[in-house]
């Protein structure tokens, strides 16, 4: 399954890699694409290096998987030298006595121990590390598509503030227009001051809007560049628009999500690992039969000696043995059959967790597929607000020039234009949030 992604993963960081070899050095005239931003994310992110080296790890170890079936094979050897003081009694009442003996001895050995059965434990200590090392792709996989799916909307939040920012110094022409209409009104005799001052207010609040709209965008950035991991001074544009996809059905994201959603695959890899368990539990009421060798080399040379008949000047004993070991658990306290059952218990409580997860990814599924085809229908409506808004509003503007309606009614309509403008910008960003939120569910935002 991993296998099947990484070339989309490759994608991305080969894209970054373009980027890197120009330098990845942008000002405020450069934007910076949602493409460019997953590429830097995926080559820079602490938590997609941090599961790498975790997963690395367990592939080096698995390497060796099959070494388990091989024998143990070990060389010592040691060298000493003594200097004695030798006094023997004997029951004659005769005394030998003799100092400075030096005696070596020279030991070397070679043991070989090969277990041959112990209850399946090799195959199943290989078979965990195959699992641990799917379990250690899923994991990398997982906080590549969790990062990604961050990275797209933390971007797409920060084109939502530009396009915000955007209306709301479009409501300040508008504003200073009324204020430049009411003070001209109230110059010629036909306008009151109440007018000039609330259209002054006004102003001066959409002017503090846009002041902490930009502080806004300023925070989002922030919060890109650590996803990136690049420094906090990096100053870029971003795109105008939030692309939305209109292709996404039900039926396609439920299709087989269970092979291609990353948290079921982890909840998977966690009961394929208890059945390992169960098997390890009961490979305890199994004997364990190996197979033992050593081949041992002593010589041990005397300087002199104070009794010829029963010592030697110079000793060598070398040979080889071999043979069969076995240990057969007959009665352990019933220890054994506790840890089946409590693995078996185990493996139960990690396939509810499954189940649960499976109903959750499900549920999820559902609710954000349902809040991506109301927004889609959403968006629409207040796209035709938008359009209905500037109209009215011109149409105010018009009257107010011509003393045909009042100050407020004016207002009114710019107020009606912002509104717009927010729900419409808004609903076009909750679409691209479901959307996100689906693809990360099944799992293709990464193919």
């Amino acid at each position: 399954m991993w296998n099947m992604h990484k070339s989309e993963i490759r994608k991305w960081l080969l894209l970054f890699a373009f980027f890197s070899c120009f330098g990845f050095s942008v000002s405020a005239q450069d934007t910076l694409t949602v493409e460019e931003a997953i590429a830097t994310a995926l080559n820079n992110n602490y938590d997609i290096l941090l599961s790498k080296e975790d997963s690395a790890s367990v592939a080096i170890t698995n390497q060796y998987r099959n070494a388990v079936f091989l024998p143990t094979l070990n060389a010592s050897t040691g060298l000493i030298y003594n200097i004695n003081n030798q006094t023997q009694r004997f029951t004659d009442g005769s005394e030998k006595k003799r100092s400075g003996i030096k005696t070596n001895n020279l030991n070397a050995a070679l043991n070989l121990n090969w277990t041959l059965f112990d209850g399946f434990r090799m195959f199943i200590l290989r078979d965990r590390l195959d699992v641990a090392t799917i379990q250690g792709n899923y994991t990398i996989r997982n906080q590549v598509i969790n990062t990604v799916a961050e990275v797209i909307n933390k971007y797409y939040d920060i084109v939502r503030q530009k396009q915000l920012l955007r209306s709301i110094e479009e409501l300040m022409t508008f504003s200073a227009d009324r204020l430049r209409l009411a003070q001209y009104k109230l110059d010629i005799g036909v306008g009151i001051k109440p007018d000039v001052l609330q259209a002054q207010i006004d102003y001066n609040t959409q002017r503090t809007s846009q002041i902490n709209q930009q502080s806004i965008i300023d925070q989002r950035k922030q919060d890109l560049n650590r996803l990136m991991n690049i420094p906090q001074t990096v100053n870029y544009e971003v795109s105008d628009t939030i692309m939305i996809r209109s292709d996404l059905v039900l039926g396609n994201i439920l299709n087989n999500i269970a092979a291609t959603s990353p948290p079921l695959l982890l909840a998977r890899t966690n009961v394929a690992m208890a059945s390992l368990d169960i098997r390890e539990a009961k490979a305890a009421l199994y004997p364990t039969i190996g197979f033992v060798s050593a081949y041992n080399f002593n010589r041990s040379t005397n300087s002199s000696v104070i009794n010829p008949v029963a010592q030697s000047l110079f000793s060598l004993n070398r040979g080889l043995n071999y043979g069969l070991t076995a240990s057969i658990p007959i009665f352990n306290r019933f220890t054994a059959r506790q840890q089946i059952r409590q693995a078996k218990l185990s493996m139960d409580y990690l396939q509810l967790q499954y189940e649960n997860q499976q109903s959750i990814v499900q549920t999820n599924v559902l609710n954000n597929f349902r809040s991506y085809i109301a927004q889609m229908e959403i968006v629409s409506v207040h796209d035709s607000s938008v359009v209905l808004a500037r109209e009215n509003l011109s149409i105010e503007r018009e009257r107010y020039r011509l003393g045909a309606t009042t100050f407020i009614e004016l207002r009114q309509a710019e107020e009606n234009l912002a509104n717009a403008f927010f729900n419409s910008i808004t609903a076009r960003y909750n679409i691209k949030i479901a959307e996100t939120e689906l693809l990360r569910l099944k799992g293709d935002l990464v193919r």
